[in-house]
């Protein structure tokens, strides 16, 4: 048989799962995409950090993938999710937990299509109910009950609702929803030990901020320098940082307004910019698991 996975390969070979070509990450975060909707550089646009070719200026859409206990937990699937995976070396997902229903942080979901071949199941979708209406809606022909024509032939996907108020276990970890406001759509950001991930927001509640007491690492929504009516400005960001408290601090969702070279220079002590292809350890208390902090995060050349 061809070794090459093709729509015809059933998810299991003779009792056997695929095993999918993958780095380890275990203990590791991994930003996948650290962009604003439209990405950076943005279309047709010939302003600076758009035609500067900066390396950590080349923004896909946010995304994060975690090494979890018992394997690799994506938050979001945007629509650069496959190029993401593939530049990162990642070729499997576990689980996927969503932060809301935006386009640029949903309309990749259809890239988990070959991952039921190597876990032999469907991928569980930790969601929100109006997260779950979305996915229903958007990607209804992953839901049809009708025979599929072959193996791969749509996406296997079983939604598991969470709410903004109860921690639930995923890959052998706690994980601890924090409630958003995102303008005016409700959204979730996340806590996994001592990192916690609150990207698309421009107000964090009173109750998410007791959630957020003790992080080490801590990164948030920061689009531009002056205000935005659904996300943190570049000094509200800093403004929340201070708030929180955590060591360290990292930007994302950015917007082309923010040019890497320039505002790294700038910016506060324990703040800095995120980038695509940044690798962080993952510390603390993950589920049953305590996590020490490395002498050092592994990050790529600039």
């Amino acid at each position: 048989m061809n070794d090459a996975l093709d729509d015809e390969t059933p998810p299991v070979i003779s009792g056997t799962l695929r095993k999918p070509k993958t780095q380890q990450i275990t203990g590791e975060i991994v930003f996948l995409g650290t962009g604003t909707s439209v990405g950076v550089p943005a279309l047709g646009c010939d302003c600076a950090v758009c035609t500067g070719g900066h390396p950590r200026d080349q923004r896909t859409r946010c995304a994060l993938v975690l090494g979890l206990p018992e394997g690799n937990l994506l938050i979001d699937t945007p629509p650069d999710l496959r190029t993401q995976l593939l530049r990162e070396g990642v070729g499997i997902v576990h689980a996927v937990a969503y932060t809301h229903s935006h386009a640029d942080h949903l309309f990749g979901l259809d890239d988990l299509r070959l991952f039921p071949f190597y876990l032999g199941h469907p991928v569980p979708l930790f969601c929100e109910e109006s997260v779950e209406r979305r996915i229903r809606h958007s990607y209804n022909y992953a839901f049809f009950e009708s025979p599929v024509t072959h193996p791969g032939a749509r996406p296997q996907l079983e939604t598991r609702l969470i709410d903004a108020h109860t921690p639930f276990q995923v890959l052998g970890a706690t994980v601890t929803p924090l409630r958003l406001h995102h303008g005016s759509t409700q959204v979730l950001g996340f806590r996994i030990g001592d990192f916690a991930y609150c990207t698309d927001t421009n107000e964090i509640p009173d109750e998410s901020l007791r959630r957020l007491e003790g992080v080490h690492t801590f990164v948030i929504d920061a689009l531009r320098r002056h205000p935005h009516p659904t996300h943190f400005s570049l000094d509200e960001a800093i403004a929340i940082s201070r708030q929180v408290g955590a060591r360290r601090t990292l930007l994302t969702h950015v917007s082309h307004d923010l040019g890497y070279a320039d505002l790294q220079r700038e910016l506060p002590p324990g703040v800095e910019l995120a980038y695509d292809g940044l690798r962080l350890p993952l510390t603390g208390h993950i589920g049953k698991m305590w996590m020490d902090d490395p002498a050092s995060p592994q990050a790529p050349s600039p």
